[in-house]
């Protein structure tokens, strides 16, 4: 068998040597052979087994993965997803509208692998080509109609996806306007609507300012989100229970909150349309969707709401505080920390953004790793110029404090972590997921 991890070779298995960003496969040669590889692939060097020189050992990979499982995946449509936010929930409501359509459909990205409602951890959102493969035939094996794989630009520089092509392809949006990189960043992501299958389809947020970086002449281009776009959202009605409006003349009642959720609900009417459903069965499976775990997730308490996000840098923050204001009735009210080892010079500015965006703060303890969490906090506090707050590092405590100041149709915003179920202190990671924590306190 082939294998490109040389912990996994058994006796008559071929190491391929892989390189990538941080390691060198060619390291581990001598490993693999120790193992019992009798054949290596590499792109230099001599060894006592049988060896095989190419020129590039990721396109060796690629073609061979792609001759392998050529007639499997020939009968599958991918749909990728580009976007600086947004691919985990787009992704998760088009896998789940699609199942709830009857069409088998798998997942891989940022929360795991999804097939047959269950949920397996993987190495990354967009794992290297070698797992990739394998995620993908097993969905194939499992009778799988589509897969959906979110693309980030790391994956797409890494080669992650190389040799893929796709039947759809999606751009959410583009939010990290400071970027300094901001060029290459997007052309990074365009070069996967260059993967775009002759008769394919390019879904595209029209909404968003950086849009035509992704029309490209040879793609069937749609687009969603403006009042002359193909696909123009209307007549739109936000509450704490739901969303109202209308897509192409659809009247959709999503079970979800907020413009946030209504965007990332787009794509999928949209490839539900492209896969020939009627507006009236996608209505009604629309309303069976439930919330994506830590994205946006809300938890009605009382008469108000309590929201789990991941957001945690300055873009995100700043584009969940301004979409919770679009729905709020009454105080937002925020809990929020700063990972350790992580953006030390951002964390004075997260600590200004939610003091003067949000009625009241509460920083608290996120993923400290070996920082001292006290130290975390005095750099997010230190140049504040309101009083709008008050520190509590137990991120425990910190929800049970946000959770019992709630009144009169107030919003509580938890963020930073979503859907992660662990707090890493020091080397350890111990169980600790904020939507878990919320439930012990309301029940």
């Amino acid at each position: 068998m082939l294998r490109v991890d040389s912990r996994k070779v058994k006796q008559g298995d071929t190491f391929l040597a892989l390189t990538g960003p941080y390691t060198d496969g060619h390291d581990y040669i001598n490993d693999a052979i120790d193992k019992g590889a009798v054949c290596i692939i590499a792109t230099h060097g001599e060894y006592p087994v049988k060896t095989i020189i190419v020129e590039d050992t990721r396109t060796y990979l690629a073609n061979y993965l792609k001759e392998l499982y050529l007639q499997k995946i020939e009968k599958i449509k991918l749909i990728g997803i580009v976007g600086t936010s947004g691919k985990t929930t787009a992704g998760d409501l088009i896998y789940q509208l699609l199942n709830n359509l009857d069409t088998k459909t798998a997942y891989i990205g940022t929360n795991g692998f999804y097939i047959n409602n269950k949920i397996k951890k993987i190495s990354s959102s967009t794992p290297d080509l070698y797992e990739l493969y394998e995620l993908m035939n097993e969905a194939i094996d499992n009778e799988c109609e589509n897969i959906i794989i979110e693309v980030s630009s790391k994956a797409v520089k890494q080669r992650h996806i190389e040799g893929l092509r796709f039947d759809i392809v999606l751009f959410t949006n583009f939010i990290a306007h400071q970027r300094k990189d901001k060029e290459e960043y997007l052309n990074t992501k365009v070069e996967l609507f260059k993967m775009i299958k002759k008769d394919g389809y390019a879904i595209i947020n029209k909404k968003d300012s950086s849009y035509e970086y992704f029309v490209l002449e040879q793609n069937n281009n749609i687009f969603y989100g403006t009042q002359d776009s193909d696909y123009p959202l209307k007549k739109i009605n936000l509450t704490y229970e739901q969303t109202e409006f209308t897509i192409a003349n659809c009247n959709i009642k999503l079970p979800l909150i907020g413009l946030y959720n209504m965007y990332n609900y787009a794509p999928a009417f949209i490839i539900a349309k492209l896969f020939g459903f009627d507006d009236e069965i996608i209505k009604e499976k629309t309303l069976l969707l439930h919330m994506v775990d830590g994205r946006y997730e809300a938890i009605k308490y009382k008469d108000g709401l309590i929201i789990i996000d991941y957001a945690y840098d300055l873009d995100t923050i700043k584009n969940i505080i301004k979409e919770t204001k679009l729905i709020a009735k009454g105080k937002i009210i925020t809990i929020i920390g700063c990972g350790g080892e992580r953006r030390k010079e951002k964390r004075s500015l997260i600590g200004k953004l939610v003091c003067e965006n949000t009625d009241y703060v509460i920083f608290t303890s996120d993923n400290p790793r070996h920082e001292d969490e006290e130290n975390i906090i005095n750099d997010i506090t230190q140049n504040l110029e309101k009083d709008n707050y008050v520190s509590i590092i137990n991120r425990k405590e910190a929800i049970k404090k946000g959770i019992n100041m709630l009144e009169n149709q107030d919003i509580l915003l938890i963020l930073g972590k979503g859907h992660e179920d662990y707090q890493i202190i020091g080397n350890d990671e111990f169980p600790f997921k904020d939507s878990v924590e919320v439930m012990k306190i309301i029940k």
